[in-house]
């Protein structure tokens, strides 16, 4: 199990590299797709200026070349993320077998009479990297990411015999790939068709289950989140069939995510997909309202000496769930210490989510639902695509229940939350930035004990050796906000910043 959690880890945060793309693509699509639609300009005449909608129309071009081409980002994606090491030729790797992938699908349709001629969705074909092909979408990108680092791993140190002692080491991985991807084109050849049938059925029967389906998304989602997991969970139905099915300007397009932006970029698109009221506008609910109900809650339950040390921190971390919908850094404030409180969140944010299936709220998001996604591309949009004004009738009543559900369990149980401890609350002594490295280094049993570094949205996400060498203490003097350990994997949560952790500690290691 503690491996089988090790793993998920490492394929989780896999994601994290494509989906960090997608919040300037979208802000790109949103603003230029909004602000130069004919209907926008029609309604804003101080629009219709040249040179402005030439702006406004390259920016849309720029954000949708990203969504156009997902699959191969994400192939160079999950290949660098699962890589150990020479995580380029990984990605390099990767995207040449997507290529050959696509290529040996185009030859065996060909050969067999099946390459179709017209209505390509209707015979479950598209377009990819200019190759005619089998609709795989992102599924196909992630399966050669996948098949491509676990070659790298492998052979990335593979010594060959004197006289082809050139091709050894890392070079053979674009060789050893791309010959592998023959056989998966292959594979996906035979057994792909009988996946879009399924994937299809499967979304038809997630969306029959109706609201009660949409709860136990939501629900779902928020409980894997303190594992890291729930980008697993969520992906399939923002990227794949399993998130719906439309046909957009003549093309099929297949996800709640690849659905939004599709109708985004489209001028004829009159009210948004109602996917999306199941699948994203829930989050904008919970993180724009109902985090920061919770918040003032917790800051209202400190102790009076405690109030002035723990407002700043609450103030910080409920202004970053409110503005960009990223919850960890409150989250973990109440998860460790009082688990029922998470579990109520993850009640309510499943209510939340089932709300906005019903009051038909089509917001979309690039990576999550906070105040900045909320006005690209819901008040920006109007309100008879998006219905954005139950967001506000909707979340005020949220933030009060949030608060008043806190402030009573809280008090009632006397949890120990973020002011309430038992000793003073001092502000935590924290290394310098310089030396910050190092101790994190120190805190997970030295140098020696780690095997894999790496990072999603928030959290610093490594693999050790031995868990029981793990410092809590030491870590915490680094400024995370908590630590989740099963087995061998460890997550650190360090909030937007940890980019810039993860790579002190590489650079710090790498002089080691």
């Amino acid at each position: 199990m503690k491996n089988a959690f090790e793993k998920a880890q490492q394929f989780g945060k896999s994601f994290m590299l494509p989906i960090a793309v997608l919040p300037a693509a979208g802000l790109l699509l949103g603003i230029g797709g909004a602000l130069s639609n004919p209907n926008t300009v029609s309604a804003y005449p101080f629009l219709d200026i040249a040179w402005l909608q030439a702006i406004f129309t390259i920016m849309s071009a720029a954000g949708s070349i990203v969504f156009g081409n997902l699959p191969i980002i994400f192939a160079v994606g999950v290949a660098v993320g699962l890589a150990r090491s020479d995580k380029g030729t990984a990605g390099l790797a990767a995207m040449i077998g997507y290529f050959v992938m696509n290529s040996s699908i185009n030859a065996l349709l060909s050969i067999t009479g099946k390459l179709a001629k017209d209505n390509l969705a209707g015979a479950g074909q598209g377009m990819a990297v200019g190759i005619q092909t089998l609709e795989t979408g992102v599924f196909g990108g992630i399966v050669i990411g996948i098949v491509a680092a676990l070659l790298h791993n492998k052979y990335n140190k593979i010594q060959l015999p004197q006289v082809l002692g050139f091709f050894g080491g890392s070079r053979f991985i674009p060789i050893v790939v791309s010959f592998t991807s023959i056989i998966v084109g292959a594979v996906l050849f035979i057994v792909w068709p009988y996946f879009q049938l399924f994937i299809n059925q499967l979304g038809s029967l997630v969306t029959s289950t109706g609201t009660i389906g949409t709860f136990f998304y939501g629900f779902i989602l928020r409980m894997l989140g303190p594992m890291g997991l729930h980008h697993i969970f969520y992906l399939p139905f923002w990227q794949t069939a399993l998130g719906g099915t439309m046909e957009i300007g003549g093309h099929i397009v297949n996800g709640t995510q690849n659905i939004f932006f599709a109708q985004l970029a489209d001028p004829n698109t009159e009210h948004y997909y109602e996917g999306i009221s199941r699948f994203m506008s829930g989050r904008f609910i919970t993180m724009m309202f109902g985090l920061p109900g919770a918040a003032l809650a917790i800051y209202h339950c400190a102790k009076p000496k405690n109030k002035k040390v723990v407002a700043g921190i609450l103030l910080s971390a409920a202004l970053t769930s409110f503005l960009t919908g990223i919850t960890e850094p409150l989250e973990f404030s109440f998860l460790f210490v009082a688990p029922l409180l998470y579990f109520v969140h993850a009640l309510f944010d499943g209510l939340a989510f089932m709300m906005a299936d019903i009051f038909n709220i089509t917001i979309g998001q690039t990576f999550s639902g906070g105040f900045i996604d909320f006005t690209l591309f819901g008040i920006l949009q109007g309100m008879a695509k998006t219905n954005w004004i139950y967001v506000l009738l909707i979340g005020i009543p949220w933030f009060f229940l949030y608060y008043f559900t806190f402030k009573f369990l809280i008090k009632r149980k006397n949890f120990k939350v973020l002011g309430r401890e038992d000793e003073e609350q001092t502000v935590a002594q924290q290394v310098t930035a310089t030396d910050r490295a190092k101790t994190i280094v120190e805190g997970l049993g030295g140098a020696t004990n780690i095997d894999v570094v790496d990072c999603c949205a928030t959290r610093l996400r490594v693999t050790v050796k031995d868990e029981s060498l793990v410092k809590d203490d030491v870590i915490k003097q680094t400024g995370s906000k908590g630590i989740v350990k099963k087995g061998n994997g460890i997550q650190v949560v360090y909030g937007p910043q940890v980019t810039i952790v993860k790579n002190e500690v590489e650079e710090y290691l790498g002089h080691e």
